[in-house]
């Protein structure tokens, strides 16, 4: 039985259809299943021979999820190359943020993507992950995506998803990419996959980002311990294998890395935090239920700032209060971080199984919690020619992951970013050219 068929018997499209529309910051509505094609791009001669990356991210696969579920694939393929511990993700540890941080190598705080749903003062406008024109706008993204450094080089890319992918960030998109859709059968994503790497070396991509959502919006509905997630899972491993497989009879040096954005918690639907009740005359609310924003929207309501904050300490029920200028140093997500001034003035921030209810429906699990929870951290695999084999490593921040594949495609780096080259150094089998 095929991957797809055995994950879509055990989970109803339809419920997880109005699910996704009821209660999950989708990353877009729009259903457009068409190839998009930046025309008139060639691999340039020195880019040829380089090798291939495909770097494929499992939404919500917390870094116990291989072992807790039976992920026999992953299990062998990391097994034979190398594992993490586990993962960390950049605060908030949200999809947006964190994808965004893994492909730039930046903190939210200084690429831009503070949360999923979050306002900037100075573009007196809102970014919202459902928001199609939010999201195929490129002004709202900062740094330079790693397709963007490749494409800039003259080295062709491909994105089967990615936050960002869909926008012209510094007037460049991938060569070859989707606008994000849940409309394509995973088989025919694979064979795509496979053609893209199929092609003659001038037009053939070195980089490719893959995007599996099925774990986390299972999570989200069920919790992480319920048979619709494991189901996810094996979804998820099955297909990998077998996209793996397709591309291997390419006979090409491919290179291997899996990886998630955020680890998963279960949520107690008995322990829904109420916000407090704040003057909207003054204040503007963003955020979602493991973090709130709160922005002072006039003169008014930034004099009273420190009344508010003062009156939230006093009568907190189950949240921490921050200023933004006070959060947790580890977080780098304070004010002196906040490079264009998203961050709310003041931040609401529960601890699981709490959280903010926002909308009608209560969900099981969530995250966006302290990206120092256990619970919270993110899953990385990687395999393949250039890799060291059988080697586990401690836990590391996913910044990390932007020059490790910056290094891995012989791509120099002439700018300042978060990760550190240094993190990544020795899971490499030999130093690429």
């Amino acid at each position: 039985m095929k991957a797809s068929q055995a994950f879509y018997r055990s989970v109803s499209k339809a419920v997880l259809l109005a699910f996704c529309l009821a209660t999950l910051p989708l990353w877009t509505l729009a259903q457009d299943t068409t190839l998009q094609l930046t025309a008139g791009r060639t691999n340039s001669v020195d880019q040829q021979g380089k090798p291939y990356v495909v770097m494929i991210s499992i939404d919500g696969f917390r870094w116990d999820l291989a072992d807790k579920y039976n992920a026999s694939f992953l299990q062998k393929m990391r097994a034979e190359g190398v594992q993490a511990s586990s993962m960390r993700p950049s605060y908030p540890s949200l999809t947006f943020p964190n994808h965004y941080a893994i492909i730039t190598g930046l903190y939210p705080a200084h690429h831009g993507l503070v949360d999923n749903y979050f306002y900037d003062p100075h573009r007196k406008a809102s970014y919202k992950v459902s928001d199609r024109n939010a999201v195929g706008d490129g002004s709202w993204y900062g740094g330079e995506p790693l397709w963007v450094l490749a494409e800039k080089a003259g080295m062709l890319t491909a994105s089967f998803y990615w936050v960002g992918s869909e926008a012209a960030i510094d007037s460049v998109r991938p060569t070859y990419y989707y606008n994000y859709n849940e409309k394509i059968p995973i088989e025919q994503r694979i064979k795509r996959v496979k053609s893209w790497l199929e092609l003659p070396d001038a037009s053939r991509p070195h980089l490719i980002t893959f995007y599996f959502p099925e774990v986390d919006h299972m999570e989200h509905l069920h919790g992480v311990d319920a048979p619709e997630t494991q189901a996810a899972v094996k979804f998820v491993d099955n297909s990998i294998e077998q996209l793996y497989d397709s591309l291997m009879t390419t006979g090409l040096p491919i290179n291997f890395i899996v990886l998630s954005d955020h680890g998963f918690a279960n949520l107690d639907p008995g322990k829904y935090i109420t916000m407090p009740d704040l003057d909207t005359t003054h204040y503007l609310v963003r955020g979602g239920s493991a973090l709130v924003h709160i922005y002072a929207r006039d003169k008014t309501g930034k004099k009273s700032l420190a009344k508010l904050y003062k009156d939230l300490k006093a009568n907190t029920d189950h949240y921490k209060v921050y200023k933004a200028s006070k959060t947790p140093r580890s977080w780098h997500y304070r004010t002196k971080d906040d490079t264009n001034g998203r961050i709310g003035d003041i931040l609401l921030v529960p601890y699981p199984p709490y959280s903010f209810q926002f909308g009608p429906k209560k969900v099981l699990g969530a995250h966006g919690f302290d990206n120092r929870l256990q619970d919270m951290q993110a899953t990385f695999y990687a395999w393949g020619p250039d890799f060291k084999e059988h080697l586990k490593i401690a836990n590391f921040p996913n910044v990390a992951v932007y020059p490790l594949v910056a290094k891995l495609l012989g791509l120099p780096l002439g700018h300042k970013i978060d990760g550190k080259a240094k993190t990544l150094r020795q899971i490499l089998r030999k130093q690429p050219k």
